[in-house]
């Protein structure tokens, strides 16, 4: 994922019912669209320009899907890359009784009917369970939004006094966080459950006509994610956040009767939610220049998840029967706005600047330690690595001049400073004679800078230098005459003149500068690509060495099957011999025969490669030589035939024929290369497929020949009732069990999800014992203020499903 932009990602969720509208409400073949028709109300007249078909398309629509299905088409890889650093929300929306609770929390009664968040939080501690490169941090934190005002769901689980702080949403350069807010760090799934559950009961709930369980207010859990390398842990951290929104549902008075505080608080959500689509309306509108974030704490605290580099998703829940069609397309025009909105997500990596000054030094400290340690082993003592002194310089300059004057033969070298210092003056040195000699140069000689073309050409013209821009010699001179015109170096007597000149013109002392064409050296074309044969070698050598692994092992003769069973199981590598010679022969065939026809392809693609490289070099020539011939043939000057054709001569057109042939070659090379590289991938997969074919059918022939009962050995011989892989080996082959594996195993068996719910089960557990002891001293603290009455304890259960 990179920062491009994407949209906000919307999911419709019906709710079941058995009154579903089925005339009204329609689903596309994809489930992907929603079509809504309602039909004209023949009280309103005959002229009614009312609308009455919508659609709707979205990212999914879940109809009649388990929570299971729906948070892996939700949620689950926007978790995923929460894990990589990326911060997601995703936001429940709709009506109340929809079914949003239901959807983010689930119901705790059973394991299956989790919602959004524990499966989340499973998620995370899956991945965490198998890091290995990095140390991930888990914390998790329960915000409630009750009538404008910030909750804090868990601040009764803690003693550090943080529900006593005033809660405000601030601003910061890294996005916007709650003050006074707990942050709970966890450990293990069920760890956090346990807080889950506990902020689930301090929820605000209440009944109306539509809702026995009506969420009175907007929650907010939030798992925060720190991921740090385990190499460089001190450093570079990588920080995410998912947001896990359960919305309030929004209300219409005249269906759920509301009065007194269920009133009041109606007004404060529809309010809220009000804002919350102005703040959409003004996101999906690109002309916009102000957003007004700050209407309402709940869109305060929505502003990463909705305008910032955040993967943002939204499930709008909504109802399939007639009577509540109104509040449906109300939710579906929300969710269509919602997908309007862009986002850029972006990973979030901080390096701490103190950790890393802090490293920094202990590197130093470290190396020169280390170069403490050699210098001693090396009978180095006295060496320091400070800046060097200005009569440690003066010493290297005596002695760099003194090795220049051959007056001692070595110079002595202690540090990397002093090295460094010995280049400097070294090269200060070679700039002052540089321009020593251009001086005297210049008071002897006009020199020419070979960029300046108007001065070379009248040099050329005035018989100076020849057209390969080299000074001629008085010989060359004289023999070239009053001649103006350049003449051609076509001839080979003219070239051993004027490099036998400008050779002569090297002993004098002349300085001569030569063509732009002599001083590029020769370099390949961009457009060519070179095959490494010796790294493809290399590669091939180390898969065929793979691919022989299950031939390599060693082997001790396997000892011939008795009667009697051996007291102790043979080697595997022992075992593994004797089952390719029997039972495993024919697919130990197979696989040798792919491995064969594998090895010759590769064999044939390593001399295609050479044979195109070779191609390669011929062409590369042959393109110098053409060129070298245009050259040669502009400047001596071109020749055309009565129709206007160019005329050239016999060798430039060999070498065009030529490069013609080779790139037949070349093409044809090439194509079967591609060809070659297809079959090796191939046979690859095919003799990949044959090693685990019979490593798999070693395993079971080894389990089923020499760790089951005796027995059970003799029902597999031919004529027995069992054939090989009808038993599992992990039954036969258990051992005595003790009693905390036996109850671990039970526990297992006994658990309705396997194993994976046991954190679930644990963290519910918890939270009822946590329950009946509150009502236990709720129920002694009447029985002491009323003595002779004992007050019956509540025989209501705790809530688990809530649903809006």
């Amino acid at each position: 994922m990179d920062a491009a932009e994407k949209r906000v990602r919307t999911f419709a969720r019906v709710k079941p019912t058995a009154d579903f509208a089925q005339d009204m409400i329609k689903f596309g073949p994809d489930n992907k669209s929603i079509d809504i028709y309602i039909k004209k109300d023949a009280r309103k007249g005959v002229v009614n320009n009312r609308q009455t078909d919508w659609s709707f398309r979205l990212d999914g629509v879940l109809h009649n899907t388990s929570q299971e299905l729906a948070y892996e088409t939700v949620a689950e890889k926007l978790v995923s890359d929460a894990l990589l650093g990326y911060n997601g929300t995703i936001m429940c929306y709709g009506q109340t009784g929809a079914g949003k609770t239901y959807t983010m929390t689930g119901a705790t009664a059973e394991y299956k009917h989790r919602g959004i968040i524990p499966r989340a939080i499973q998620q995370v501690f899956k991945v965490t369970a198998r890091s290995v490169d990095s140390f991930i941090t888990v914390r998790v934190s329960y915000l409630e939004i009750y009538n404008e005002t910030l909750c804090d769901l868990l601040s009764t689980t803690t003693n550090s006094g943080t529900g006593d702080v005033q809660m405000a949403v601030v601003d910061c350069p890294r996005g916007v966080y709650v003050k006074g807010l707990s942050i709970h760090s966890v450990s293990h799934e069920e760890d956090a459950l346990n807080l889950l559950f506990e902020g689930e009961t301090n929820r605000v709930i209440a009944e109306h006509s539509l809702n026995k369980n009506s969420s009175r207010s907007h929650c907010i859990f939030t798992i925060y994610i720190e991921s740090r390398c385990r190499a460089f842990s001190d450093v570079r951290c990588i920080n995410s956040k998912i947001n896990l929104i359960d919305l309030a549902g929004s209300e219409r008075l005249s269906k759920t009767g509301s009065e007194g505080q269920v009133l009041k608080e109606a007004t404060y959500i529809n309010k809220s939610l009000s804002f919350l689509e102005q703040i959409v309306i003004a996101l999906a509108d690109p002309k916009r220049d102000h957003i007004p974030f700050r209407q309402s704490k709940l869109t305060h605290v929505l502003k990463d998840s909705l305008g910032g580099k955040c993967n943002t998703v939204l499930v709008a829940n909504i109802c399939g029967e007639a009577l509540h069609v109104e509040e449906t397309l109300s939710s579906l025009r929300f969710a269509a706005r919602m997908k309007w909105i862009t986002t850029e997500p972006v990973i979030n990596v901080t390096c701490d600047p103190e950790e890393t000054v802090r490293a920094l030094e202990k590197e130093i400290i470290l190396l020169k330690q280390e170069l403490a340690m050699h210098n001693n082993l090396v009978n180095r003592s006295l060496v320091t690595y400070d800046p060097l002194t200005d009569v440690q310089i003066a010493e290297i300059k005596s002695q760099i001049h003194k090795y220049l004057q051959g007056a001692i033969d070595e110079i002595e070298i202690t540090n990397v400073r002093q090295v460094q210092e010995v280049f400097k003056q070294f090269k200060l040195i070679v700039r002052q004679q540089e321009h020593e000699v251009e001086a005297r140069l210049r008071s002897k000689y006009a020199l020419i800078d070979k960029n300046d073309f108007a001065t070379i050409a009248a040099a050329q013209k005035a018989g100076v230098v020849d057209v390969d821009r080299h000074l001629l010699g008085k010989k060359d001179r004289r023999e070239l005459g009053t001649r103006t015109t350049p003449i051609s170096p076509k001839p080979d007597g003219k070239k051993k003149k004027s490099r036998k000149g400008s050779e002569q013109s090297k002993k004098e002392g002349t300085r001569s500068y030569v063509s732009g064409r002599e001083l590029e050296a020769p370099l390949l074309s961009k457009s060519q690509v070179t095959i490494p044969i010796k790294d493809l070698d290399v590669k091939e050598r180390a898969r065929s060495e793979d691919t022989d692994n299950i031939d390599a092992q060693p082997s001790k003769p396997a000892s011939a099957e008795g009667s009697q069973r051996p007291s102790s199981p043979p080697s595997k590598p022992a075992a593994f011999e004797q089952f390719k010679a029997e039972c495993g022969s024919e697919i130990n065939r197979i696989f040798k025969e792919n491995k064969s026809i594998l090895l010759a392809r590769k064999k044939r693609s390593g001399t295609v490669a050479r044979r195109i490289n070779f191609i390669k070099q011929e062409m590369e020539e042959i393109r110098k030589a053409l060129e070298a011939q245009r050259q040669e043939r502009w400047q001596q000057g071109e020749y055309v035939d009565e129709t206007g054709h160019l005329i050239i001569e016999e060798k430039e057109f060999l070498l065009i024929m030529k490069m013609k042939d080779l790139k037949e070659e070349y093409r044809a090379a090439y194509a079967e290369l591609q060809d070659l590289k297809a079959e090796i991938q191939y046979c690859q997969h095919l003799v990949d497929q044959c090693r685990n074919k019979l490593i798999a059918e070693f395993e079971i022939w080894y389990s089923e020949s020499f760790l089951i009962p005796s027995y059970v050995q003799k029902a597999l011989k031919p004529g027995g009732h069992i054939r090989p892989g009808m038993i599992p080996i992990d039954r036969v082959t258990r051992l005595e069990e003790d009693e905390q594996e036996r109850f671990e195993r039970m526990q297992e068996m006994e658990l309705p999800a396997g194993p994976e719910s046991a954190s679930f089960y644990k963290a519910k557990m918890r939270r009822d014992q946590r329950h009946t002891y509150a009502r236990t001293m709720s129920s002694l603290g009447q029985m002491h203020k009323k003595p002779g009455h004992i007050a019956a304890a509540r025989s209501k259960a705790p809530r688990s499903l809530l649903i809006t």
